[in-house]
């Protein structure tokens, strides 16, 4: 892998974990239980693309 695409990669790796966490901490404040629901399932796709990410290092 080039130094490029290792930048590219941590900088993907980075914006997945923050949107992971954002969606995390959203899904605990919002009081609509179908729109929680929904959010906690956008995290744990933000979650698997971290995985997939990490898992080209």
């Amino acid at each position: 892998m080039t130094s490029k695409e290792l930048l590219y990669v941590e900088d993907a790796l980075g914006h997945e974990n923050f949107m992971k966490k954002c969606a995390c901490e959203t899904s605990k404040k919002l009081q609509d239980q179908t729109l929680a629901t929904f959010v906690k399932e956008l995290e744990q796709k933000h979650t698997e693309l971290a995985n997939k990410f990490l898992n080209l290092l």
